[in-house]
């Protein structure tokens, strides 16, 4: 791995050294995170790097730029890309009707009461739900863990989000299809399974099994070779310890390495947060992205498609702070739309961070993120293990010290 002097691409370095000082200070000494490895990079040049903190519990080999990470919903944009590839392909449409590919959803309905062991009671949607509101987190879905509603906890009763449970892609999209939805498509946000429902139709449409379809289309292309759904034998040694927080006990194991869930193959592909990584392999994703859709000569995208994905789609050009249903996200609402797998950056005032109009960004649940600012072509990749991801302000506290040891 090369590292770029900062200095010849506009950064300040002993700024940004002092974001490995507070990342130590804060987060590793104090217990909160077990490890944590940054990635900062403009144009196509890696600018800083590090890495710190144990791979494993009670063994002394810390990460390093071979270290495989879970990055959850940092699935959700390589899944809306290998959609948009079919797109490209005139196999599928943005408007098309979900239903049209998975006809399950025909006569799906929107809540008008009943659950908890009471019947549910539905209504007509005003609009069918489109493939744009699978993308753009408008299709009327919610995740299990939202906790806020009875379609929520009916997701929880059936274990519809188990991945090593009975589901596979269909029988998952089969069960999902009896449930009501929160609203009609396109009047809310709402994060959810949709992404999930989109590697299904990716699925139908293309034909292959989503994991081959990634294997073959995005990552043999992108020379992405550790990133994959299930840890082949061979790498299981580089994979990391994986930890939750729980309010009473603090940072415990959630899923151990050399017993991980993800050394065997998920019975459901889940193209909302199912892949393990690297910061250098995510990184190469990022390249493609800022570079249009093509990366040392393999062309994933069209320029024009990925401007298209990166502009903010929800309806009216609203932000999340005025749609948002979702009591969980992986971003701050005010001044953020939504593009399509993407948060998008429409109002830099409102989100109080720094940053630039049009920047995209999005992260997981096991507190991994990433953000691309294509006006100044500065890029990041953060990884550790600890879910959930609401619980620090880290994000937050990345960019702002990355923007900051800009020159």
């Amino acid at each position: 791995m090369k590292i770029a002097k900062p200095e010849k691409h506009g950064f300040d370095g002993k700024r940004l050294a002092t974001i490995d000082t507070f990342l130590k200070g804060r987060y590793l000494d104090s217990g909160e995170f077990a490890n944590a490895q940054l990635l900062v990079a403009r144009d196509d040049e890696i600018v800083h790097f590090s890495s710190a903190g144990a791979a494993r519990e009670g063994k002394k080999k810390p990460i390093d730029e071979g270290s495989l990470f879970r990055i959850a919903s940092m699935t959700k944009p390589i899944t809306s890309v290998a959609f948009m590839m079919l797109v490209e392909e005139a196999k599928v449409a943005l408007d098309t009707p979900v239903h049209h590919v998975l006809p399950e959803f025909k006569r799906v309905g929107v809540y008008n009461g009943g659950g908890a062991g009471v019947p549910f009671v539905t209504k007509p949607t005003d609009e069918p739900m489109r493939m744009v509101d699978l993308l753009r987190h408008t299709a009327g879905l919610t995740y299990g863990f939202q906790n806020r509603s009875n379609i929520d906890a009916a997701h929880r009763e059936t274990k519809l989000e188990n991945w090593h449970g009975n589901h596979d892609l269909d029988s998952f999209v089969a069960e999902l299809a009896k449930l009501p939805l929160e609203f009609s498509p396109g009047t809310s946000w709402n994060y959810s399974v949709a992404t999930d429902v989109l590697g299904a139709v990716v699925q139908r449409v293309s034909g292959m099994p989503l994991d081959e379809f990634f294997r073959t289309r995005i990552f043999a292309p992108l020379k992405m070779d550790d990133t994959f759904f299930t840890v082949p034998a061979d790498k299981v040694d580089r994979l990391t310890d994986c930890y939750t927080f729980l309010p009473e006990k603090g940072r415990t194991m959630f899923d151990r390495a050399d017993e991980s869930m993800w050394a065997a193959p998920f019975k459901f592909l889940s193209g909302g947060g199912g892949l393990v990584s690297t910061a250098l392999d995510y990184h190469r994703f990022i390249r493609m992205c800022l570079n249009g859709g093509e990366l040392d000569g393999a062309r994933i995208l069209g320029r024009k498609t990925l401007q298209l994905m990166t502009q903010n789609h929800l309806p009216g050009g609203a932000d999340l702070s005025a749609m948002s249903k979702s009591l969980f996200s992986e971003t701050q609402n005010a001044g953020t739309g939504f593009g399509l797998g993407f948060a998008v950056t429409i109002d830099v005032a409102r989100s109080m961070m720094p940053g630039s109009v049009g920047e995209y960004y999005w992260g997981g649940m096991f507190n991994t993120a990433f953000f691309i600012d294509p006006v100044e072509r500065v890029s990041m990749v953060f990884m550790t293990q600890l879910s959930p991801s609401m619980i620090y302000p880290i994000r937050r506290e990345l960019k702002t010290m990355i923007y900051a040891a800009m020159n």
